[in-house]
C-alpha cells in the first residue's frame, strides 16, 4: 500500500490523534493514503467513528506492541 502521508501521535491522548488525523486529510487529495501511528488505546474506537461521521474509509487497523496504526483514505 502507497502511503501518501504519516503523522505521529504516540503520547497524545484522545482527542488529540483524531484532530491532528483531521487537519492531515484537510491537507490532502481525495484518494490519498494516511497512515496514523497512536499509543492511545482508544484510537482504535476513535478512528472507527470518525470515519463513520466524515465519510473517509478506514482502510486498516492494527495493533503492534503498544501502538495502533490506522489507515484511511480521504473521500
Amino acid at each position: 500500500m502507497n502511503i501518501d502521508k504519516e503523522i505521529d501521535t504516540r503520547g497524545l491522548n484522545c482527542p488529540l490523534p483524531i484532530l491532528k488525523a483531521k487537519k492531515a486529510l484537510s491537507d490532502m487529495e481525495s484518494g490519498q493514503i494516511l497512515k496514523v501511528v497512536s499509543t492511545d488505546a482508544g484510537s482504535t474506537r476513535d478512528f472507527q467513528a470518525f470515519a463513520k461521521q466524515t465519510g473517509n474509509e478506514l482502510v486498516e487497523q492494527q495493533t503492534l506492541g503498544d501502538e495502533y496504526i490506522h489507515i484511511m483514505r480521504r473521500r
